[in-house]
């Protein structure tokens, strides 16, 4: 990714750690549109992901089940560790979390996921 797109992707990651989901969602979109391959189907995936929290969040089951299952055949693709994102990690806690959720009161949902980055050959 170019340094422009680096920065807009990062402030994603942070925005979506910082459980601002619509606004990942926005940061994402501009590097997505300017993506290509694998990088466009991760970053599509983790913008489905990040909506599919937010409509849980207000109370959207039906929407968030469609969109987390979207997200999921999209990140299920990656390697576990994809573009120094711990991917595997995330596919789990993102999985964890919805299956979670299913039955939880909105009001009483557990920590969302992190996007933790990893350094490759460290």
């Amino acid at each position: 990714m170019a340094d422009e797109r680096r920065d807009y992707f990062q402030e994603g990651i942070d925005l979506f750690n910082a459980g601002q989901f619509f606004e990942c969602h926005e940061a994402w979109e501009s590097v997505w549109n300017r993506s290509e391959g694998d990088d466009k189907v991760a970053i599509q995936g983790l913008i489905q992901a990040a909506v599919a929290i937010l409509h849980l969040e207000r109370g959207n089951r039906e929407g968030a089940e469609s969109l987390y299952a979207k997200a999921r055949a999209k990140l299920d693709r990656l390697p576990d560790n994809f573009r120094e994102l711990a991917m595997g990690e995330l596919r789990q806690s993102l999985g964890e979390f919805f299956k979670s959720v299913r039955t939880a009161k909105v009001s009483s949902l557990p920590p969302r996921p992190q996007i933790r980055r990893i350094r490759v050959g460290a």
